[in-house]
C-alpha cells in the first residue's frame, strides 16, 4: 500500500492506494487532517495531528474491503510506504518530519518531499516541464522528469510573489483607492465586505497573515471580472509571473504547468497572459493529488 500526503498549511489531504495485484493500483480510502508544515509547527504538535487526527482514521479503516488475503493477514502499517509532500517540507526539515511520522509508522519506507515537487510530479509526471504553484503564494520550478533542476526564488509576497492571490489582493487594493478602478467598484467592495480603507491598513500593516487576507480579495475578484480594468489587473498579475519567473529558465519550448486557486479560477486570464509572453500553458490543476496518484500508480 501507499499513503499519499498533500499538505499545506490550512489542511491535509492523505489518499491510500492498494494494489491487489501488480500493475494495478486502487484508491481504497482518503482521510483529511489539519496541515502540517514543520517549518511553522512544533514537534509536539506534529506528533498530535498524526496521533489524534491521522491514525484513529487508519485504525477505522474497513480491512475487509481488501480482496487480497495477504493484506488481511499482515498488520496493515507494516504494509504501507508513505509518500509525504508539504509545503514548509525544506530539506532542514525533512529528518524532523521523518521522524515525526516514524514513530507512527516504523517499518514503513518513508519519503519527504515539498510542494513543489507535489506540483512538478503531478504535472510533469516523468516528462520534463515546468511546474508553478499559483496559490495564496507563488512558486515555480524548472523539472526534467526526475528532479527539480532549477528555481527562481518566489520571495514572498511584498518582494515577489507574482501571480499569487496575495500580490493580485495588494495590486487591487492599490488600483482600487488610488482611483485607477471605478468608483462604483470601490463601493460595493465596501458595502459587500463592510471594510473601510482604515480597517484594511489595520489588517494589513498591523494584523496577522496579512497575505492571506488580501488573497481573500480574490472571490470578489473573480466576480466582478466584466470590469474591463479589474481583468486586466489579474492579466497583468500573471504577464509579471512569466516575464519574472518563467523567462529566467530560458525554456521557451517547454509547456508551463499550474496547481492552485489562482491557476484553476482564472484560467482564460492565465492563457491570455501566457499567449501574451509567449509560453503555452500546459496542465492546469485545482489540486495536485490526482496527478500524484497517477505518478505513484505508475512506480511499481
Amino acid at each position: 500500500m501507499i499513503l499519499i500526503a498533500d499538505s499545506g498549511s490550512t489542511k491535509a489531504d492523505w489518499t491510500l492506494l492498494h494494489s491487489p495485484h501488480p500493475q494495478h493500483w486502487d484508491v481504497i480510502a482518503t482521510f483529511h487532517t489539519q496541515g502540517i508544515t514543520p517549518i511553522h509547527q512544533s514537534s509536539d504538535v506534529i506528533r498530535q495531528i498524526l496521533g489524534h487526527e491521522l491514525m484513529p482514521q487508519l485504525s477505522t479503516f474497513p480491512r475487509a474491503s481488501l480482496v487480497n488475503s495477504r493484506a488481511l493477514e499482515t498488520p496493515l502499517l507494516q504494509q504501507i510506504d508513505i509518500s509525504f509532500y508539504g509545503s514548509g517540507c525544506t530539506p532542514a526539515h525533512v529528518p524532523e518530519m521523518k521522524r515525526r511520522l516514524s514513530e507512527f509508522f516504523p517499518t514503513s519506507k518513508i519519503e519527504i518531499h515539498s510542494d513543489l515537487m507535489a506540483a512538478a510530479r503531478a504535472l510533469c509526471g516523468r516528462e520534463p516541464g515546468i511546474a508553478c504553484i499559483l496559490g495564496t503564494g507563488a512558486n515555480s520550478c524548472l523539472y526534467d522528469g526526475e528532479q527539480m533542476v532549477q528555481n527562481t526564488p518566489a520571495m514572498g509576497y511584498i518582494l515577489g510573489d507574482e501571480g499569487s492571490g496575495a500580490v493580485l489582493g495588494r495590486l487591487f487594493m492599490n488600483a482600487l483607492y488610488k482611483g485607477r478602478l471605478p468608483q462604483q467598484l470601490r463601493e460595493d467592495f465596501e458595502k459587500e465586505t463592510r471594510l473601510t480603507q482604515q480597517d484594511i491598513i489595520q489588517k494589513v500593516y498591523r494584523e496577522p497573515q496579512a497575505n492571506r487576507f488580501l488573497a481573500s480579495t480574490s472571490e470578489f475578484i473573480s466576480r466582478h471580472l466584466d470590469v474591463e480594468p479589474l481583468r486586466q489587473l489579474v492579466v497583468q498579475n500573471f504577464r509579471d509571473f512569466f516575464s519574472h519567473n518563467i523567462v529566467p529558465y530560458q525554456r521557451p519550448d517547454l509547456p508551463v504547468s499550474f496547481v492552485g486557486s489562482m491557476a484553476y479560477h482564472y484560467e482564460n486570464e492565465l492563457q491570455e497572459a501566457a499567449r501574451a509572453e509567449s509560453f503555452t500553458v500546459g496542465k492546469v490543476m485545482k489540486s495536485p493529488m490526482e496527478g500524484l496518484i497517477a505518478y505513484h500508480s505508475s512506480l511499481v
